[in-house]
């Protein structure tokens, strides 16, 4: 796909997960990875509701800006996750609602976020990991990237939201979208008991779909 095509692509994905009330205000950002190592990302303090393409940050492979505004204060998360998840082309960090909420809850475990609680959860997402509280724009989040060594293409950051990779950004974004939907799920259905995904469902959609399935080990 084209430089051209991909900031118009950006634009569009930023536009309906605004319009849908996914990210309010100037909150998440959007960036992809390009064929010479460098990325397009939108720029610090821009709703992802009104991008312009000719706006959007360029940067080179070492994260310097070439051209447009200045980019998102959240480049160490993005980095992070290209760097250790080796196939990722595009990163989607939201403020969305429900993630937040469930990952401010006491019960949630860091390396199983939200149970199976349905098949597309896995298809997309496969399993989320948790990281505790991170000031935004705080290089430390980096390294608690890291620290996860690739595992997890769905990382919630504790009161803040969800970063996602995906090969595409089309994928990126519907993952972010599916966790949205999942962390909705389970406040529904919270204290209730709900059936989920047994392990040998979980286990035939991870390999049917190339996702990591929840670690329930302590």
């Amino acid at each position: 796909m084209t430089e051209t095509r991909l900031r118009d692509q950006i634009c569009q994905f930023g536009r309906s997960l605004f319009e849908r009330g996914l990210t309010p205000g100037s909150s998440g950002n959007i960036s992809v990875r390009l064929d010479d190592g460098g990325w397009l990302v939108t720029p610090t303090n821009a709703s992802l509701g009104f991008l312009e393409p000719a706006r959007l940050s360029r940067l080179d492979g070492s994260g310097h800006l070439l051209s447009g505004d200045a980019p998102t204060k959240e480049i160490p998360l993005h980095s992070a996750l290209y760097e250790t998840r080796r196939g990722a082309r595009a990163v989607v960090h939201l403020h969305c609602a429900h993630c937040v909420a469930v990952s401010m809850l006491p019960e949630i475990d860091p390396k199983a976020a939200l149970p199976p609680l349905t098949p597309y959860y896995m298809m997309r997402c496969g399993a989320t990991a948790l990281l505790p509280y991170y000031r935004p724009g705080d290089a430390a989040v980096a390294d608690a990237i890291r620290g996860l060594a690739g595992k997890y293409s769905c990382v919630l950051l504790s009161n803040h939201g969800p970063v996602v990779s995906g090969d595409t950004l089309e994928a990126a974004v519907f993952a972010t979208e599916e966790l949205e939907e999942t962390a909705k799920l389970y406040l529904m259905t919270r204290g209730m008991n709900p059936r989920t995904l047994t392990p040998e469902q979980v286990t035939d959609l991870a390999a049917a779909f190339g996702k990591s399935k929840p670690d329930t080990t302590s």
